[in-house]
């Protein structure tokens, strides 16, 4: 064991303290809580899917100048529709337009996959890990990420994708059940309803490849760190838990909605099917409507609707991502959450006789 941890991979891999990656989290997480993270012992992660080159460059510097330790970037990989009609989805918002005196689009940024032009930023800045996000870029990109020293991490939602990830060649793999909060990264066909949860997904994507599995999905505590260990994961990524930091840039009202714990899939806010915690649009219209376009065209309609609502103090307009763990989560410096969940990580760990040793 590696102090203390059954399985010494991850921490081999991404030269992190403690198997732990802080969860990206586009919308929430970002510059402070990546250092804060990195401080812990922890990989800091850097959503970089909404920004643009340069944004990214100077993130990267702003952690690189304040923490000392494994950052990762993680990008989308999606494919954007063409030729989509999203009237029924406006004629759906034009009430609330209405109601908040909303009358055309303001230009907001929309998540864009991953591009050439990132993968320079990329190269420039130069992190521990990169990880995707709805598949893998272009074998081209891909290598370019590769040449830069970098460890790719993927994302599989069931062990299928697992093995097509494994067969391009990533240094690990992210098994996300369907407790985590934020976007379900299924990207092979597949129907929505069979997916896995972490209990049963854990297993069998570590059963499937050979390299390190990282499990996300309802992990809040060292009571899940252990258990996730135990089912055969080198590592976790938890995302939930680090909303509730300060360093987190999510309202007050997602403050308040994570205590409640109450988390669902929706594809309103962009057009995906994404967990959280419903607000107002979700309340009227259900969380599920045929009328959004698909992913991430939904976002461009709402947007400005957004902007509006929230200048008025109504926040149920934008998602409030949340896992379903999330009222096990702590309001605590995102350094002292993740130097607690090592801790009690390991406790739980020896209490459960530590598990395999694997090096």
């Amino acid at each position: 064991m590696s102090g203390g941890w059954p399985d010494s991979r991850f921490l081999a891999l991404s030269g992190a303290a403690c198997p732990v990656i802080q969860a990206p989290m586009a919308g929430a997480g970002g510059i402070d809580l990546a250092i804060g993270a990195i401080r812990g012992g922890a990989v800091g992660s850097l959503p970089c899917g909404m920004l643009t080159p340069d944004e990214v460059r100077a993130q990267v510097a702003a952690v690189r100048a304040a923490a000392e330790g494994p950052l990762n970037l993680n990008f989308f990989c999606h494919a954007l529709p063409e030729d989509v009609d999203d009237g029924a989805w406006r004629a759906l918002l034009a009430p609330y337009y209405a109601e908040y005196g909303v009358h055309e689009d303001d230009g907001s940024a929309m998540r864009l996959p991953f591009d050439a032009r990132m993968c320079a930023a990329v190269e420039e800045v130069r992190p521990e890990l990169v990880s995707f996000h709805f598949g893998l870029p272009a074998p081209a990109l891909l290598e370019r990420v590769r040449a830069t020293g970098a460890k790719v991490l993927g994302n599989a939602t069931t062990p299928d994708e697992a093995i097509w990830l494994a067969e391009r060649g990533v240094d690990a793999v992210i098994a996300q059940g369907f407790e985590a909060g934020g976007h379900t990264g299924r990207f092979l066909a597949g129907r929505q309803e069979e997916a896995l949860g972490l209990f049963a997904l854990v297993p069998l994507v570590a059963d499937a490849v050979t390299v390190p599995v990282i499990a996300a999905g309802g992990i809040a505590d060292g009571r899940g760190i252990a258990a996730a260990f135990a089912l055969g994961a080198s590592a976790v990524q938890i995302g939930t838990a680090y909303l509730a930091c300060p360093e987190s840039g999510i309202s007050d009202a997602h403050r308040a909605a994570l205590a409640a714990g109450r988390s669902v899939f929706t594809n309103l806010f962009t057009g995906g099917l994404a967990r959280g915690v419903p607000g107002r649009l979700m309340r009227d219209l259900g969380p599920i409507r045929p009328e959004v376009p698909p992913y991430p065209l939904a976002a461009a309609a709402l947007a400005p609707l957004r902007k509006a609502a929230e200048a008025q103090g109504e926040f149920g307009f934008g998602p409030m991502w949340a896992g379903q763990a999330a009222s096990l989560a702590r309001s605590e410096p995102a350094e002292v959450l993740t130097r607690r969940l090592a801790r009690d990580a390991l406790a739980a760990l020896a209490r459960l006789g530590g598990g395999t040793t694997t090096s």
